[in-house]
């Protein structure tokens, strides 16, 4: 069943531009509208499921601050955080996704970079660089996750936080079809589990389409205990649902984390 020579980068790139193409819900642009309103202070940003992030996890003036959205393209989280007085880079794997912040920028008149590359390799950014890594679910597309907070730590200053959010693991146990068809939580997986690990390419192709993203599920050890491997203090924690997931009656499909890089 194994189809080790996928490259996962290459493979969620192409199907990330063709998610911008469609309409995806993430990599839908926010409107001036919005901007207007986070130039005015009048602003939020999603780390997990739809609820806006506690915005005690962020600086209380953003005026100034180095933002990094991680993965975060799509004309989001970016745009709002800029016109909220933040110097801001955004970093993802998808040419279109970083197109649509930068519409957002050219549109509204606002400052942000852009960088394209992978999340477990930033080394197109400097030591000690931003005070804040803004990292919403998408390490779900990576097989490894220790990459990516060696690197946060890297980017980040002393003092500065990282807010992280991810899948519950355990939405992984369940039968995609089952759950998304009938709503019925079938429990076929084992954990942790992989997209390229449970099925074939031509599997692959026939279950979710052959352009879909590749997936991999991570232990709670990856997820939590590598941030704290990395160095990092956790100082706060939230979970929150899915509501358009069947499973979402029974459990909190997301979780997120707040860490310090210790001064």
């Amino acid at each position: 069943m194994q189809d080790r020579v996928v490259d996962p980068g290459a493979h969620n790139r192409a199907a990330w531009d063709k998610y911008v193409q469609e309409g995806n819900e993430w990599s839908r642009p926010v409107s001036a509208e919005d901007v207007e309103r986070a130039r005015m202070g009048d602003w939020s940003i999603v780390l997990i499921g739809r609820e806006p992030v506690d915005r005690s996890w962020l600086p209380t003036d953003l005026t100034g601050k180095d933002v990094l959205c991680l993965a975060s393209g799509g004309g989001q989280q970016g745009p709002i955080l800029a016109a909220a007085g933040a110097r801001v880079t955004v970093f993802d794997n998808s040419p279109r996704q970083l197109g649509q912040d930068q519409m957002v920028a050219a549109r509204d008149g606002l400052e942000l970079r852009t960088v394209l590359g992978d999340m477990r390799d930033l080394s197109a950014l400097g030591d000690a660089a931003f005070d804040v890594v803004f990292h919403p679910v998408s390490n779900l597309f990576v097989p490894d996750l220790a990459p990516v907070w060696r690197e946060c730590f890297r980017v980040l200053r002393p003092g500065g936080t990282l807010l992280v959010g991810f899948l519950n693991p355990d939405v992984y146990l369940f039968d995609h079809e089952a759950l998304d068809e009938r709503g019925e939580l079938v429990v076929v997986h084992k954990l942790p589990y992989s997209d390229v690990t449970q099925y074939s390419a031509e599997e692959r192709a026939t279950k979710f389409g052959a352009d879909a993203p590749l997936e991999y599920s991570h232990t709670l050890t990856d997820q939590i205990g590598g941030q704290l491997a990395a160095g990092f203090v956790l100082t706060g924690f939230a979970e929150a649902p899915d509501q358009s997931n069947a499973s979402a009656q029974y459990m909190s499909n997301y979780f997120a984390t707040l860490a310090v890089k210790p001064g």
